[in-house]
């Protein structure tokens, strides 16, 4: 009887996680709702198809208060002006709907956005509706699109997102690399590791 109530009372919580879990993008997938309208730190609205530069686009999932995104700031910097270079779009898209009147309202992305001097696109995914259309669970992880707008890696940005000291393999550079010297990309999927995306549905 004591269990069959445990499991009662689990039920609607799995029902609820059910429905609120997105199957992650394929490799191979093009890039969801590309002409969804995304409001950046800059006041304009953007879209996933105006930043698709000549070699592909970055997309990364991140936010303002992450301990891990905050721990990874560097390395971010670092493989978005790296993409940059390369002719590669990129879009930071904070998925935090439900701290968006608060610690990631927009206001809150242009400040912390002004003290990281970005200098690409970091928007407001209004309803997580592309986190949800990625399958994206974490700040931050990383979806990168090849020029023809296919998913050619989706993980972390190396293999020690917890400890940069540590890092052996940065694979969304080496994925960079490798299409762009016209080889296969060997690592295609990492295990991201961060918060998890605040989502109101």
């Amino acid at each position: 009887m004591k269990k069959t109530f445990i499991s009662l009372l689990l039920l609607p919580a799995m029902v609820f996680l059910s429905f609120t879990m997105k199957d992650p993008l394929p490799l191979g997938a093009n890039v969801p709702k590309a002409d969804n309208k995304l409001k950046d730190i800059s006041g304009k609205e953007i879209t996933l198809k105006d930043a698709i530069k000549e070699n592909g686009l970055l997309v990364m999932f991140s936010c303002n208060t992450c301990p891990v995104v905050i721990n990874n700031q560097a390395r971010t910097k670092e493989i978005c002006q790296f993409a940059t270079k390369k002719s590669i779009g990129v879009v930071l898209l904070n998925s935090n709907e439900a701290n968006r009147s608060g610690s990631e309202s927009l206001s809150a992305m242009q400040e912390y956005a002004k003290a990281q001097g970005y200098s690409w696109y970091y928007a407001a995914d209004k309803n997580n509706e592309l986190a949800d259309a990625f399958g994206a669970n974490r700040t931050p992880e990383c979806y990168l699109f090849n020029k023809e707008g296919k998913l050619i890696y989706h993980g972390a940005i190396d293999d020690s997102p917890s400890d940069a000291a540590s890092v052996k393999r940065n694979h969304l550079k080496e994925a960079i690399n490798e299409e762009l010297a016209g080889k296969e990309v060997s690592v295609k999927q990492s295990r991201s590791v961060g918060c998890s995306i605040k989502r109101i549905s």
